[in-house]
């Protein structure tokens, strides 16, 4: 099977927004009686500070100026927890987030400025306060929805459930909160497929699924593309995944996954001497790439671009942190140049980037939920301005410059704590070296080794410099420092 992604994710740049805690506007119309914590509450207190959809429309100048050119987004349904991973209504928009009238206007001016969105698709489960589990609860073994979810007993215990006595019915890693589809039950099939294709129809711009691996049938993530193809041949596929995925990735279910696989290696590279001891996290695939050397950086990242097809590689999306991690800046101990330098590989490697909020102002914070905290808009002096047009720069650099989001990746050298690499797109060479080390060192690149070009510098962090003569790159290194050539 011949694999086809969508050609605008490769040249992609997306912003995660966990809805509730990025923007609180003044625009809800129905506000009169709802109280909310105020903005920037300690996130362990839970509760809802009120960010909605209007509040990121009016934020979409900022992330134009940022270049950001995709949004996704966390759920936004109806739903009784402020992440809204359990939504009792996958047919409304959260009047906490303004209704289906605040993504109409979101995607309307979204889409003005060139913008995709893509939603958060929870399908494996649901929330207690689904209308169908609902059902359930009132009519027990006579509810016509009885097959909708898998009840192992009676009477259900969805609020007196605990470690010894967990819940009777098929719950998502037994939260009895998250009751988890029947999805071989034809009706919960078409009623997900009917979700998927509305929302299409509605204007979104693609998926990103919900633990896509724990939905144990491919014939139904088959159909599920086929629906999505007819109504939207453009739109996106991305599946949460943490291992690696071949078998989703073959051209007939995703388009990508979110790549932990390259977090691991790409933090423990930067982050080799100073990685915070703060979280171990030893439950996640991508912590046991802990530490790395060049040589390890490169042999794991080679792997796993070998893994996909070039179009699976380049519609991966690309990120170091989530709403699901610690912040990568935390997690590199606030090294800031160690941030930087794995920010810069993100945006110089293929794939689709994703800036999770607040990354860009230097947010730091361990994992969830302390990483869902509130964005900072009117204290200023939490704002870090040089990691701001650190990443204004590197953005541009991406958008400005085909060959790095859509060119071949090769390694050229990886030793002693430095890494190059090319991107190679037609008759434009890229020269990416990265040097994560504490001292000063220098390197020299032989042209015959990737075609006999003139090049110049067109991104430079910490004073790395080149010395360009006739037969080769004499690349000096500062500490922590990254050089970007291209070809003239």
């Amino acid at each position: 099977m011949q694999i086809q992604t969508p050609d605008w994710v490769k040249k992609a740049v997306f912003y995660q927004i966990f809805p509730d805690r990025f923007k609180k506007s003044d625009r809800i119309i129905h506000s009169r009686g709802i109280q909310f914590k105020p903005w920037g509450t300690d996130p362990k207190e839970q509760g809802y500070q009120g960010g909605d959809l209007y509040g990121i429309a009016d934020q979409l100048d900022y992330l134009e100026q940022l270049g950001i050119t995709a949004i996704y987004l966390n759920p936004i349904f109806s739903s009784a927890s402020n992440h809204r991973y359990h939504a009792y209504d996958y047919l409304e928009v959260d009047p906490l987030l303004g209704g289906t009238a605040a993504l109409r206007d979101l995607l309307d001016k979204a889409h003005a400025r060139g913008m995709k969105v893509i939603l958060d698709g929870v399908f494996n489960h649901a929330s207690r306060g689904f209308w169908a589990f609902h059902h359930i609860l009132e009519n027990g073994g006579n509810s016509p929805y009885i097959d909708w979810f898998t009840v192992y007993g009676w009477p259900l215990r969805p609020y007196n459930s605990d470690k010894n006595n967990p819940p009777n019915y098929g719950a998502w890693w037994n939260h009895p909160a998250l009751p988890k589809f029947n999805i071989k039950n034809p009706g919960v099939r078409d009623y997900i497929l009917y979700v998927t294709k509305y929302w299409l129809d509605f204007g979104i711009d693609g998926w990103r699924l919900d633990v896509a691996d724990e939905i144990k049938d491919d014939d139904f993530w088959r159909e599920f593309r086929q629906v999505v193809h007819k109504a939207n041949p453009q739109a996106y596929i991305v599946a949460e995944i943490w291992p690696f995925a071949d078998k989703w990735l073959k051209g007939d279910m995703f388009d990508g996954v979110m790549n932990y696989q390259f977090t691991g290696p790409t933090l423990g590279f930067f982050g080799a001497r100073n990685l915070s001891n703060k979280h171990t996290y030893s439950d996640q695939n991508f912590i046991n790439y802990y530490p790395h050397t060049a040589e390890e950086f490169k042999k794991n990242l080679q792997a796993m671009y070998a893994h996909y097809d070039p179009q699976i590689n380049h519609a991966n999306m690309t990120m170091l942190d989530s709403h699901d991690t610690p912040r990568a800046k935390f997690l590199l101990n606030d090294d800031k140049n160690a941030f930087k330098q794995a920010v810069l590989c993100q945006f110089t490697t293929p794939g689709a980037p994703c800036v999770y909020y607040g990354d860009e102002i230097g947010m730091s914070a361990g994992g969830d939920p302390d990483c869902r905290q509130a964005f900072p808009w009117t204290d200023k002096a939490k704002w870090d301005l040089d990691i701001l047009e650190f990443y204004k720069n590197t953005i541009a650099l991406r958008n400005h410059h085909a060959v790095l989001s859509l060119g071949n990746l090769e390694f050229i050298h990886a030793e002693k704590g430095v890494v190059a690499y090319t991107r190679t797109l037609k008759n434009t060479t890229a020269i990416v070296v990265l040097c994560q080390l504490a001292n000063h060192t220098a390197i020299t690149l032989p042209k015959a080794q990737y075609g006999e070009k003139e090049y110049e510098t067109i991104y430079s962090l910490n004073g790395a410099q080149a010395e360009i003569t006739i037969g080769e790159i004499g690349i000096t290194l500062p500490a922590q420092s990254a050089i970007v050539l291209v070809s003239k």
